[in-house]
């Protein structure tokens, strides 16, 4: 049976994973409404509705889970004594590069809701690929822990 402190680890953990898949799914989301959102005219009544989805997005789902993550994430290499080990420091570095590109998503967020138009919807299509990427390298590194 687990002690107390095994027990500790894995709530951590099995919150850590549950705010994990929130904050990615709301990585995924937002970009999608970018790309909805920037073809419409900035003076019409669809895109004050889209400034609404984007901001409810990130204060409802994308920054209090942004927020657990990085406190459980945190708590468990303490736990656990991660931060000695190659694979953590390389799963630190890719999420920290999530972490800004999430800023990067409310900076857009807020130009977007000034009427900036600044990127294609090719450019913000790939930029969508940038969660995916970085959970498929952050999973095999925790779990295979290559180095």
């Amino acid at each position: 049976m687990l002690g107390m402190l095994g027990m500790i680890y894995l709530w951590l953990k099995a919150g850590h994973i549950i705010f994990v898949i929130f904050w990615m799914a709301g990585l995924f989301m937002l970009p999608r409404f970018f790309i909805y959102h920037q073809e419409l005219p900035p003076e019409s009544s669809e895109n004050a509705k889209w400034v609404e989805r984007e901001t409810r997005l990130r204060r409802i789902i994308l920054t209090p889970s942004i927020i657990v993550v990085w406190i459980l994430g945190l708590a468990l290499a303490h736990v656990t004594g991660a931060f000695t080990h190659g694979w953590f420091v390389l799963k630190f570095l890719l999420v920290l590069g999530l972490s800004g590109y999430h800023g990067w998503l409310v900076q857009y967020a807020r130009a977007l809701s000034r009427g900036e138009r600044k990127l294609e919807g090719k450019a913000l299509r790939l930029l969508n690929e940038v969660p995916g990427l970085a959970a498929a390298l952050i999973v095999v590194l925790v779990v295979v822990r290559p180095f």
